[in-house]
């Protein structure tokens, strides 16, 4: 199974924000989108880092409630780890299980093409085995018969 597949599930939706962002347009912008981070693209489009609550906890945690002056670009993760559209599922989770890694952004052609989330990924395993149950069921006992 490909990331590709993963990204299909979820829908085309991505939210980015600008390295020259405040950190508190960051944390509004997860909050209202109910998501864990944010990719950091330049105007040009290439993707240079990562926000994450992660990143927010320990800017908070080394300067107390003082994040208005600060951007983005002080606080991400530089050169995140990222997967290829057609990079295999498994190995993907691997590096995110490795690394501690809950998220990584996707890119397709060097272009970013979206996130996937570890959520994500055992959200489609588990429809694919549920798939392959019943499959099984109905091979074995009818498909007449439920368990």
């Amino acid at each position: 199974m490909r990331v590709r597949e993963v990204l299909k599930m979820k829908g085309g939706r991505i939210i980015t924000i600008g390295p020259e962002a405040s950190a508190p347009e960051a944390v509004a912008r997860m909050v209202e989108n109910n998501i864990g981070s944010l990719p950091v693209i330049e105007p040009d489009g290439q993707l240079v880092g990562v926000v994450s609550e992660r990143d927010m906890m320990r800017e908070l945690h080394d300067r107390g409630c003082e994040l208005g002056g600060v951007t983005v670009r002080a606080i991400m993760t530089l050169n995140p780890i990222t997967c290829d559209v057609d990079d295999e599922v498994e190995a993907v989770m691997g590096q995110m299980s490795e690394r501690r890694i809950a998220k990584v952004p996707v890119t397709d052609r060097g272009r970013l093409a979206g996130v996937v989330s570890v959520g994500d990924v055992v959200k489609l395993l588990y429809e694919r085995t549920q798939a392959e149950n019943h499959h099984l069921r109905d091979y074995l006992y009818g498909p007449a018969h439920t368990v």
